[in-house]
């Protein structure tokens, strides 16, 4: 039996790689303590939970659900984010529901790119974003994130020979796993990058409401408010603490969102309509738990941020997200994945290797705040001992 050639650069994904780390860890008599996945720990709120629960005898929540059949859903997030980012959007043609911003990320690549055509995508990044691009038989080009520029690419270093043959850019900010925050001075000079190379840009942006800082992050749609050349893509896994039942959606441009709507089209229908109420019941709800995730989530930034340093170990304060972007020791530098793997075994402390997010991530480690402040605590002790 022979497969396809494009499985070939999906062999390696820095979960799946440390999922069998943990299971052999577990397997020796380990205990541990997950920090490798960003999957919240947090309840789903009560009032979007009773929204799915009431749908459930509904018979006309049983069957398939087809596009015209996600309107209600559609509206209240073009609804949510004019009200959150000013931008008008229009539900009908601009708005996508997806099975979770991973799956429309991963599938953009198969309606904009043509064989061998590049994306350019953040290094370190989500991986996911790259798996896209292999799928559609596209090429990568690496745009470096570095700590001196501020985690931000500089697109003067993309060659002319590669944006002659590129057509999409994905962005991500708040950035997982760097945690770097855009300027909207940024996200302007990207929009005008790619209006001037023809290029598509996506901004995959699950962490919207994730920050410390008092003030939403910024959407690209701010920087271009007629929606010449972007697409959004928006989780309720983060900000409603909805990642099992995975549920998202896409704004923009309306020729992108038509074109990924196609690719869509044949590979699945939607969520199940009772998930979509519960969607729609966070988006117009009260707001409360989206300010205690928050408040969560800040108070282990500074729980595990002040224990790192009082082991010896300097890390920046995340602005946003729930990791931490930790650079590793000297002598680990050259070989995170060895490090991880060999703390899971000897701790039962599992993080993420920056190298699984791309080459530029090699030195650092993601830690992902998703337990109570005295798990962290106890996990940087384990961490202490081990280092």
């Amino acid at each position: 039996m022979q497969l396809a050639q494009r499985l070939q650069p999906l062999q390696g994904n820095v979960f799946a790689d440390m999922d069998r780390a943990k299971a052999s860890a577990r397997a020796a008599g380990q205990t541990i303590i997950d920090l490798s996945l960003g999957s919240s720990d947090l309840p789903t709120p009560p009032h979007v939970l009773e929204a799915i629960a009431a749908a459930l005898p509904d018979p006309s929540t049983h069957g398939y659900c087809l596009f015209s059949g996600t309107q209600a859903v559609r509206q209240a997030a073009a609804a949510w984010y004019t009200r959150k980012f000013g931008v008008p959007v229009d539900a009908e043609t601009e708005v996508l529901l997806l099975i979770g911003s991973q799956e429309g990320t991963a599938h953009l690549p198969l309606a904009v790119l043509n064989p061998g055509d590049f994306a350019l995508l953040m290094d370190p990044g989500y991986p996911s974003h790259a798996g896209g691009v292999y799928l559609a038989n596209g090429q990568i080009y690496p745009m470096a994130l570095r700590a001196d520029h501020g985690f931000l690419p500089n697109f003067e270093d993309i060659p002319a020979a590669v944006l002659g043959q590129a057509r999409l850019m994905v962005l991500s900010y708040p950035h997982n796993p760097t945690t770097a925050m855009a300027p909207l001075s940024f996200w302007q000079e990207a929009v005008t990058f790619c209006q001037h190379h023809n290029l598509v840009l996506a901004h995959d942006f699950p962490y919207a409401d994730l920050t410390f800082t008092g003030q939403p992050a910024l959407s690209v749609l701010q920087a271009d408010p007629q929606k010449t050349c972007t697409i959004e893509f928006f989780s309720m896994s983060k900000s409603y603490n909805m990642g099992g039942f995975r549920i998202g959606y896409a704004i923009g441009n309306a020729a992108i969102i038509k074109a990924l709507r196609q690719v869509k089209a044949n590979v699945d229908f939607n969520q199940y309509p009772g998930i979509q109420r519960g969607a729609i019941a966070a988006l117009t709800g009260p707001q409360d738990t989206v300010q205690h995730m928050i408040h969560t989530f800040r108070q282990r930034r500074d729980v595990a941020v002040q224990a790192l340093h009082q082991i010896g170990w300097t890390v920046d304060q995340p602005q946003a997200t729930m990791y931490i972007w930790a650079k590793l020791p000297e002598a680990w530098s050259q070989n995170s994945m060895a490090f991880c793997t060999q703390l899971v075994q000897a701790t039962g402390v599992a993080l993420a290797p920056g190298i699984g997010f791309g080459k530029t991530g090699e030195g650092y480690v993601r830690i992902a705040l998703v337990h109570p402040p005295e798990t962290l605590e106890a996990a940087i002790q384990k961490l202490a001992q081990f280092v």
